[in-house]
């Protein structure tokens, strides 16, 4: 190829940090490259005031380019902490690191830059259309932010998502440095606002505004002029601001969007920045984002000698990063969207909350950072010293659990007959030895015709009631202080089907049975379709459930749990997506809790008051038209007023077509807002895979119990290592007596670890 034998002419659309840095490394790699940068407007035009980078991407730029990492050093102003304000009460947390600059310097810095090295600068000038520069250039480089018209010029090759929040927020700037990272809520007759602020040189700070949409639209703010905007933005935040006054530049109202794309090349047209992704400012990493693609984009360039291969591993390397951080700019932007919900908290513990609401800053981190602030969050919430939040104890009905941590419903498929045998008595039971506060049963299914497949467990036998015994006696006799609870389901239109190692949902080859549920609609191609319950199966199903809460009642069960969850029969009729009736048990979503309802209601009966029944639901079914958000907090809301102690709440499952956004703890947000919406006690589960995780999900207040699954395959006594792993050794975690000698081995915790200089993202 011509362009692998010449020095490549690079056109580069956009003048922001990302384009401009990408020029410049270019360039400077190879000064023969005849590298152009596009910008439609003048060089002092920006968007915004300060720019906040991480000492990661500090070292990158040291690294590709000791010149510019000089210059912006000499320009940084420095600050270690953050100020939470709420209801008057200032909170402050240190050691986080931060690091600052004028956006207009920024750019200033890579002008010269880009000059001294050769790059020719085009300003006021639009780029011309991308089909004319990718045939007369060899490289065309897309940095032309969130509204890129290169982008939308190759749509159906990049296939891009835009998608717009619920927030509106505007840029703004005060003439005197904050003296910490400041975060600051107004309670106003309209509705929630706050405020993020930041200093960016030593006599200038950032100020975000930002508030919902109909906050922003109650408060007038939609009809009025700039000016009256300034002013009235700066009266709301006077404490904040010390009565200064605020000023724009060009500022205006605007709402956030996350832009996602298939794919980030096309031919020899590459995305790079804002044109490929955003992540929401509130972790501040839009131009740490562009900047790290510049440098991944060149150094790319250097190890391939081929265009294509350059492009495809500038994106793999990228691509994961990016997405990342895009979780952790989403769950911060939701946090800020949903704040109205944690206004009550205490003090500390909303200050915690905002703190590690990115996932990114967790509890141990926190705590390595400051330490006095972190024991006095743990100290309102309640912990005694030395004990951390997963450790505490917690209350359901008439059931004390020693601890946070639940062993979740993990399928075993090794019963025969419904019979659970030896492996079921060593999986919980080992478990069971291992620490946690509740072990919980997989399904347990009230019929035979309700197995998901042959191997599945059962409650509809007395047989299947003694082999139950036997292992709620193990746990009670030999594990004191573990709970174990037992999970009540029907498969619905998910059974009939091959063991989970032979194949996940897939039907029968031979041993079929017929299947029920709450429409005729089968999971997936090829699977049976299953027959719509007519009343007076309706009335025999709820009435398998009772039996079998009996049953377990006898077999020894602390807690139980009803599954109406992950698209089985119950989980079909709250669904909009698989119930379409047209009778009394579908259409609203009153009707289609009509049924779930009645088969609690039949268990509580049978079921001992003393004893918890917690609800297992599907607070999504990630697809579209199928249960929201909003609906899965009025089912939390039914449960609980027929009686539930607690909801378990998981998401999807439901249709085989689903589309999860899959992440660290990505389940958890649902959690949250069930129990800040409702106040009901919640059970979060969902990839979280650590105790500083389960630590940081309780103390922030976003779930009162925290389920796992698989860490509990690979570790059985997860939560006593979780113990000897912090240093705890109180009664939220009590060794077996056989075991206590393996709770004396050296610590290799993280108490004694170095405190992070880290840029703070949320």
């Amino acid at each position: 190829m011509e362009a692998a034998r010449r020095p490549l002419r690079v056109a580069v659309v956009g003048g922001g940090p990302g384009g401009l840095y990408a020029a410049a490394l270019l360039k400077r790699l190879d000064p023969a490259r005849e590298v152009t940068v596009w910008e439609r407007n003048a060089p002092d035009d920006t968007f915004g005031f300060g720019v906040v980078l991480s000492d990661e991407t500090l070292g990158g730029i040291e690294h590709a380019d000791p010149v510019v990492h000089t210059a912006l050093k000499d320009e940084f102003v420095r600050w270690d902490d953050i100020d939470i304000v709420h209801r008057g009460v200032r909170h402050t947390s240190g050691g986080h690191g931060f690091a600052a600059l004028g956006r207009r310097r920024l750019l200033q810095i890579l002008h010269e830059r880009c000059r001294s090295l050769g790059v020719e600068l085009r300003f006021r000038t639009e780029a011309p259309h991308p089909a004319r520069l990718s045939k007369a250039y060899d490289l065309v480089i897309a940095a032309d932010g969130v509204h890129s018209t290169t982008r939308e010029a190759y749509a159906e090759v990049f296939r891009p998502v835009v998608e717009e929040h619920r927030c509106r927020y505007i840029w703004l700037a005060a003439d005197f440095a904050f003296d910490a990272f400041r975060f600051e809520i107004a309670e106003t007759e309209h509705g929630v606002m706050q405020l993020h602020g930041y200093p960016y040189a030593a006599d200038a700070s950032t100020v975000i505004v930002e508030m919902r949409e109909e906050v922003w639209r109650a408060a007038g703010f939609a009809e009025s002029e700039t000016a009256e905007t300034i002013e009235r933005c700066a009266k709301i935040f006077a404490d904040a601001l010390g009565g200064r006054p605020l000023r724009s530049n060009n500022s205006t109202w605007t709402t956030f969007r996350t832009v996602t794309n298939a794919r980030w090349s096309h031919g020899n047209v590459v995305l790079l920045g804002d044109a490929a992704h955003t992540a929401h400012f509130s972790i501040g990493s839009g131009t740490k984002l562009a900047v790290e693609d510049a440098l991944a984009l060149a150094a790319c360039l250097e190890e391939h000698t081929s265009l294509p291969d350059a492009l495809t591993a500038y994106e793999e390397e990228r691509r994961p990063v990016v997405a990342s951080t895009q979780r952790a700019a989403r769950a911060s932007l939701e946090w800020f969207e949903n704040l109205r919900l944690y206004l009550d908290q205490p003090p500390r513990q909303f200050a915690f909350n905002l703190l590690t609401r990115s996932r990114r800053v967790t509890h141990d981190n926190l705590r390595l950072r400051d330490a006095r602030f972190t024991e006095a969050v743990e100290g309102e919430f309640g912990c005694p010293p030395g004990t951390p939040p997963m450790f505490t104890p917690f209350r359901l009905r008439g059931l004390t659990l020693r601890n946070r941590v639940v062993v979740s419903p993990m399928d075993m498929y090794s019963s025969v007959d419904g019979v659970p045998g030896d492996l079921h008595l060593v999986h919980l039971g080992a478990r069971a030895l291992g620490g946690a506060g509740l072990v919980m049963t997989e399904m347990v299914c009230v019929s035979a015709e309700g197995r998901i497949t042959p191997g599945c467990a059962g409650l509809y036998t007395g047989r299947q009631a003694e082999a139950w015994r036997r292992i709620t006696d193990f746990v009670h006799t030999q594990a004191p202080g573990t709970a174990i609870g037992v999970q009540l389901g029907h498969s619905g239109r998910k059974g009939s089907t091959k063991l989970m190692w032979e194949g996940m949902d897939e039907p029968l080859e031979e041993g079929n049975w017929p299947l029920v549920a709450a429409s005729p609609i089968p999971y997936k191609p090829g699977s049976q379709t299953p027959r719509e319950l007519s009343r007076a199966q309706l009335t025999d199903v709820r009435e398998q459930f009772a039996s079998a809460a009996w049953r377990a009642v006898r077999s020894g069960f602390d807690l139980l749990e009803l599954h109406c969850a992950h698209g089985y029969l119950l989980s079909g009729f709250l669904s909009p997506l698989t119930n379409r009736r047209t009778d009394a048990y579908g259409g609203s979503l009153t009707k289609r809790l009509r049924f779930p309802l009645e088969v609690f209601d039949a268990v509580r009966a049978v079921w001992p008051e003393e004893r918890p029944m917690t609800v297992r639901i599907s607070a999504t079914d990630w697809a579209e038209g199928g249960t929201t958000a909003e609906e899965a907090v009025e089912i939390a809301r039914a449960f609980a007023a027929h009686g539930a102690d607690a909801i378990d709440v998981s998401t999807g499952q439901v249709v085989a077509d689903e589309r999860p956004a899959y992440g660290r703890s990505y389940q958890t947000p649902y959690a949250d807002r069930i129990r800040h919406e409702t106040g009901i006690p919640v059970i979060a589960v969902g990839a979280i895979s650590s105790w500083d995780d389960v630590n940081s999900l309780i103390l922030a207040g976003r779930t009162d119990l925290c389920a796992l699954a698989r860490p509990h395959l690979y570790d059985p006594h997860w939560t006593l290592h979780a113990a000897a792993e912090q240093g705890y050794g109180g009664p939220g975690a009590v060794w077996p007596a056989p075991y206590r000698a393996g709770s004396r081995r050296p610590q290799t915790g993280r108490t004694d670890a170095p405190k992070p200089r880290l840029a703070f993202s949320g």
